[in-house]
């Protein structure tokens, strides 16, 4: 697919997606949840990928969606070009494929980390968005609104589920019921995200952290990033114990392990495959 709302960059080992219609806020249009969707997809089964970037381009991270496909959403089909160049595959069986529910689901099933740059204010569904990635890390111009109990509605892609097991449940009540904005400070504080940067050093923050993980050995990434999502839902100890065992066992069967032993014995760097 070629991008008109989006940027995909490779360097190495990791990925960067840019949001890229800063004229409109990198809001999500259909176009644009069309091809947020195709590119988690891309950059999923991309085996020379181990880790992913999310960022926006301009003031903005996004503003979550372009309320306009509410009022002329044909029209602006049309004159996006839309159609079969932007059509999600008809064997996919995602749910919510070409929407920016998709892209959040194939996030959370994403066998690599998926790491959010968020360079400025980050609203509604995009707020939603970027809690489902795996860590953040803001610039010290962003912002977070869960703004949906303003606009009439409650909050949507998977902002409910995610938002209360990252920040806590009173706070996450705080935040949804009041749809206040909250500064990269008190996201920070109420451990929203992983940390915040000065804003021109925000991307050199967000590769440092991808490279660092995209040196591990792929396999283990996988497996520890699937272990822990299931224990954010398993609630009994001795069950995430025997999930543990079951990963462990496998990984001891694999390549990298052998030679991530035989390096460290050796007093080398290890040379992972993936395998």
């Amino acid at each position: 697919m070629a991008y008109k709302s989006l940027t995909l960059e490779k360097e190495g080992p990791v990925a960067i997606v840019t949001l890229n219609r800063p004229d409109a806020g990198n809001s999500f249009d259909f176009r644009m949840m069309v091809e947020f969707d195709d590119v988690m997809r891309v950059v999923g089964e991309d085996n020379d990928v181990k880790a992913v970037i999310i960022t926006g381009n301009g003031k903005y991270f996004s503003t979550g969606i372009d309320l306009s496909i509410f009022t002329d959403a044909e029209g602006l089909v049309a004159k996006e070009g839309g159609g079969e160049e932007v059509s999600p595959l008809p064997d996919d069986q995602t749910y919510g494929k070409g929407t920016i529910v998709g892209g959040v689901v194939r996030i959370r099933n994403m066998a690599k980390p998926v790491i959010a740059a968020i360079n400025g204010p980050v609203i509604g569904a995009s707020c939603s968005m970027v809690l489902a990635c795996d860590m953040r890390i803001a610039s010290d111009q962003a912002r977070f609104a869960m703004v949906f109990v303003k606009r009439g509605i409650v909050p949507d892609t998977g902002g409910s589920f995610t938002l209360p097991r990252i920040v806590g449940f009173p706070k996450a009540c705080e935040m949804i019921l009041t749809g206040d904005t909250i500064d990269a400070a008190e996201a920070d504080r109420i451990g929203l995200v992983n940390r915040i940067v000065p804003h021109d050093e925000l991307m050199n923050a967000a590769r440092e952290l991808a490279g660092k993980i995209a040196k591990n050995p792929p396999l283990a990434v996988q497996m520890a990033k699937a272990d822990l999502y299931n224990a954010m839902v398993e609630m009994d100890f001795i069950e995430q114990l025997k999930q543990e065992e079951v990963s462990q066992a496998k990984l001891l069967n694999t390549e990298d392990f052998m030679e991530a032993a035989t390096a460290f014995l050796e007093k080398r760097e290890p040379h992972f495959k993936g395998k």
